[in-house]
This record gives structure tokens, sequence and C-alpha cells, in this order.
């Protein structure tokens, strides 16, 4: 596989308006980015991954937007961006933008235009249909909504919303939309940005004809769409190869073989992808499910393709919560976790406060939640008699605002987050778990961190080296090389809250091993590796 800068970087997520306010409004924003860019910096990643910044209603925290080519004043303004990507390109790191074009807000003014009325030279920028028996046009559901069709009573007909019903679906098939959109991409590429995330991009394409779906409730039937590759040709053929830049695709419902689509080296489409297959679909750590899932996207891609690696994100529970231990073991976990992701082949993320092991949070009551997503799913839950209680605690753990609370700088209130009031409240572990004490401790999980992407920039191994899974069927301990002309890595983690013994496979000479990382203080190279009790969340990397 070719070598190429983007498949060497460490990206870090920055969802700005929980990361650093500067003017006191409860808001994150760019200048606090800014303020805080020495400190990304400090933590050795080479490119920052910007949530949405347009303007916007803000009904999706950004992902709805009003107007691509402005800022939202929330965030600050263009100028505070451009002097946001000088200085991020200043200390050597690369800037790469949302890319949100599924869908735009129902405030844009395009859609103002098309729902003026039927007969309007922009109505099919958007999907409209008419009724079918007095009601929807099919069953299908939205992410966030029970039915993806909002009916507009002024112009007798349904409009297509896969998200919520401010986020009207753009139509896809009209090449005037498309045009607009590459036009508008160029303007941000133009400006000097190094990419696009792009948001839900597989689900541009829509089922031909609208037809029912046999499960609603397997909303699959919205991603992945004949017409989908086409789409992304042409935008590769139109915009993307005509720069130097990354591409990463948030792609659910995707299988390996689905993803090498979208990804191939030779599809001239996009670079990389998230898939969702842990994030989405393995609520809580389950080893077995989570080595199959790697050693299949492995496989898979071997040599034709780069993936990513994540625990967390905006929308995924906080990893050390969700897949480890946030109480007795939670450094020892995050670093464990870290180890793994930086470890695994793909491109590694680490989410705004992942560096220092923040955690996820239960607020008491509905009110203090702010997610749509999750605020909407109790509403429907609680109409259908459910105890609102129960509801609440069911939704709690992968509530979307678990990831969401603010940064936790230091324990002055709200956590040095802002002056104000934030947006969303902090989470009260702040006065133990926050930068200020993390920077000041050599032993901290930043300090690993720093580590682990160091290790990534100095040994290719651990971007381009193969990968073999040495414990399958093993539920608690995770063994695997990465290995690349001559050089073999072991890595050896201990993901339980129990000690486990380790026993050296098959074709393994200790003579001559080399420590190169270790999240427990106490492990020395010489110690003998065959046998070992490994403590709880234990996690080493040896140069074999």
């Amino acid at each position: 596989m070719k070598r190429t800068w983007w498949k060497e970087a460490v990206v870090y997520q920055v969802y700005w308006r929980s990361f650093y306010d500067t003017n006191g409004d409860g808001y994150g924003d760019l200048q606090g980015v800014i303020e805080k860019l020495d400190y990304i910096q400090r933590l050795g990643v080479d490119v920052v991954w910007l949530n949405p910044v347009y303007a916007s209603p803000d009904r999706d925290n950004g992902y709805d937007i009003s107007n691509y080519y402005e800022i939202m004043p929330k965030a600050g303004t263009m100028e505070t961006w451009e002097t946001l990507l000088a200085e991020v390109h200043r200390r050597g790191m690369k800037l790469i933008m949302d890319l949100v074009v599924n869908h735009t807000s129902n405030q844009h003014p395009w859609f103002v235009e098309s729902r003026s009325s039927r007969d309007n030279p922009k109505r099919d920028w958007y999907i409209w249909k008419d009724p079918k028996d007095g009601g929807p046009p099919n069953n299908w559901r939205s992410y966030f909504a029970p039915s993806a069709w909002e009916w507009d009573e002024a112009t007798g007909q349904y409009y297509f919303h896969s998200f919520a019903v401010e986020q009207p679906d753009l139509n896809w098939e009209n090449p005037e939309v498309r045009e607009e959109i590459y036009k508008m991409m160029r303007f941000w590429l133009d400006k000097g940005i190094d990419g696009f995330r792009m948001d839900v991009i597989n689900l541009l394409a829509k089922k031909a004809g609208f037809p029912d779906a046999e499960n609603p409730y397997n909303i699959s039937y919205l991603g992945n769409n004949p017409g989908i590759h086409d789409y992304l040709r042409e935008m590769h053929d139109r915009v993307l190869k005509h720069y130097d830049i990354m591409t990463v695709g948030e792609i659910p419902f995707v299988t390996p073989e689905d993803g090498l689509k979208y990804v191939g080296e030779d599809r001239g489409e996009l670079q990389t992808l998230f898939h969702f297959e842990v994030a989405d679909d393995m609520p809580s750590w389950d080893m077995l499910r989570f080595k199959e899932i790697q050693t299949k996207w492995y496989e898979g891609f071997k040599g034709k393709g780069t993936n990513s690696q994540f625990l967390n994100n905006h929308d995924h529970t906080r990893q050390v919560t969700r897949y480890g231990n946030d109480g007795a073991y939670r450094v020892e976990s995050a670093k464990l976790l870290a180890t793994m992701i930086h470890t695994l082949p793909g491109i590694p993320y680490v989410f705004q406060g992942e560096e220092i092991g923040m955690t996820g949070v239960r607020f008491d009551s509905i009110e203090q939640y702010n997610d749509i997503a999750m605020r909407n799913r109790y509403f429907e839950e609680v109409a259908k008699g459910r105890d609102p209680e129960e509801v609440l605690r069911s939704l709690q753990p992968l509530s979307r605002d678990n990831s969401r609370t603010p940064v936790q700088w230091n324990d002055a209130p709200h956590a040095g987050f802002t002056t104000g009031t934030p947006w969303l409240p902090v989470n009260p572990n702040y006065k133990d778990i926050n930068v200020e004490r993390d920077l000041a401790r050599p032993d901290s999980v930043f300090a690993y961190y720093q580590k682990l992407i160091a290790m990534r920039k100095k040994h290719p191994v651990m971007v381009y080296g193969d990968y073999e899974d040495l414990s399958a069927g093993d539920p608690h301990l995770y063994v695997y090389t990465r290995s690349l002309d001559g050089e073999r890595w072991l890595i050896v983690l201990n993901h339980a809250d129990h000690e486990s013994r380790f026993t050296l496979p098959d074709g393994f000479d200790e003579a001559g091993k080399q420590l190169l990382l270790a999240n427990y203080a106490d492990v020395r190279e010489e110690d003998p590796l065959d046998g070992a009790m490994l403590g709880p969340h234990e996690a080493r990397i040896y140069r074999m």
C-alpha cells in the first residue's frame, strides 16, 4: 500500500461548543480552540477535526445548516475561523471540517424556496411526495423521529427527513444540487482546509420508489443504496482529486466488503471511513465480538483500503465508561483502551477529553439533557405509557450527552470551561479529573497518550504493519502482533477487573525482548513475560 501523510496521522476531534468558552456565553467558541491549540499540539496529534461551525438554528448542534458560507455566531466569525486555520497550520497541524450534505436546516434559503410552492424552481432540490392512503408515503422511521416524513399543509405534500423534522434531506438525484454542493466544497478547500469528515455520506442515495420496509425499526434502508458510488465518484472527480487532502466518510450499516467500495484505493471515492460495528452494535464491552470485528475488517481491507479506530465521539458515550472501567481502574483502563486504539490497524481518533480519561455522566432528569435524539425517544416512549423513571434510566447509558459535557480544564467552577452558565452541565467529577491535574503528573493518562502518539510517528510498524490476533476465544486477554519489514511487536492487554495469567504463544522467544510501553509503573523489561500475572486493565507493548 502507498504511504501517505493521512495514513500516518492521529486525529483530534474538537466538539467546539464543549471545548472552551472565551466570552462567557456558556458555549465553547473558535477563539477558545485557538487559545488551547498549544495544548492540542502538546499531545502530538497531526490533524484537528472541527465539528460543524456553519450558520445554523442549532436544532441538532450545528448539523442543521442554514448557510454553508457563514460561521455560526455562537462559534465566532469568519475572521476568527481564518485565524484558527492559520494558527493550526503555523503549529504544523492540519484542519479538517465537517461536511454535512445529506440534509440542510429547514431554515436554509433553498428549503424556504422549495416549500414555498409546488412549482418553485427549487422544489425538487428536496424530496417531496404525495400522501399514500391519507398518510405518509411509506413506513420509514428517521433517526430522530417515528416517521421520516413531515406533512406540509401549504403545498399538500410530505417532505423527507432522515434526521429531525428540521433537517430535510437534499435530493441528490438533482444535478443542480450536486453542482451547488461541489461549489461550496471548493470554497472551503480553496481557503486552505486539509479535508473533510463527511457526515452520514452513505445516506445520499435513496431506495428507488421508496418502498415500505419489512422492519421499519431497522433503519439500514436509509443507507448504502444504488447510486451512492456514482455520486461519490463524481464528487471525487469534480472536487476531491484536485487537492492533497484527507477524506473520512461516516458510514453506518456497512460491512468490510461494502466499505471497500467507498475507500478502496482503486475506487476513486473516499480515502477512509468510520464504520459503526463497534459503536452502534456493541452497547457494552464484548471482547470476543470486538476481536472478530477487528479481524474481519483487517482482512477485508488489507492492502486495499484504510480504516479508522475510535471508541467514542460526540455521538457515542465516553469509552472508559462504556467499554472500560470508570471507577477503581479508570486510569489503567483509559490507558489500556488508548493502547488498543493506537496499535490496531487504522487511523486513531482522539475525542476531546479522552486524553485525560473523562467519563460519561448521569443527569437526574430529562430536563438536564440536550440530546435531541434522546429527548425525542424519551417523550415517544413515555407517551406509550412507560414509566418515565425507567425510560430515563434505559436511555442514559447511550445518550449522546455523555460525551458532550464540557472539557474539564481545572477544578475552578464549571471546570474552568466558562465564566457563565454552561450550555450543558459539567460532569460533577471535574475536581478529580481535569487537564491541569493531568498535566502536572508524569504518570497521567495525558502523558501516556503523548508517548503512544510519539511512538506512532517514529515506528511505521504501528501504521503499516500486518496484524495477527493470537488470542481468539479469550474473553479477557487481547494479544496481537504488528509486523513490518522484519520488525515484530507484541501487544498484550488484560481487559478485565481481575488479574489474568499470560502464556507466551508458540513461536516467540523472550530473549532480547524490549519493553516499549506499559501502563503499570512496576513492569521491568527483564521480568519474565511467559507466565506473567497481568494486573486489572494492564497493557504492555513489546518489541520481540
